[in-house]
């Protein structure tokens, strides 16, 4: 977790083969997931978030099997930001217009 913005673009792009200023959140938690950071690019420059928890862990998102990135919507990246079990949940239907944004 010692990487800021120009190491944590470099693994976006030497890793995940993935452009850092695609507008995609970008999600790191180190191996005691009791760390987080996110990586997104606005116009003008990145954001980096940073969440230490004092207790607790991060549950982590579901990955397909060998995959090293993985989409989650807005919501449920929100949830596990806030400790909330993403794993019992139920998201009810709702209407909308499919303009969804990916998240790595």
């Amino acid at each position: 977790m010692r990487k800021s913005f120009d190491g944590l673009s470099g693994l976006i792009q030497g890793e995940l083969l993935r452009s850092p200023t695609s507008g995609e959140v970008f999600i790191f938690i180190n191996r005691r997931r009791n760390k987080v950071k996110l990586l997104r690019w606005e116009q003008g420059g990145f954001i980096l978030y940073y969440k230490r928890l004092e207790t607790g862990t991060f549950e982590l998102p579901v990955f397909q099997e060998g995959a090293l990135s993985c989409q989650m919507s807005w919501t449920t990246l929100m949830l596990m930001i806030e400790g909330i079990s993403i794993e019992k949940y139920k998201k009810k239907k709702r209407y909308f217009i499919n303009n969804s944004t990916v998240y790595s």
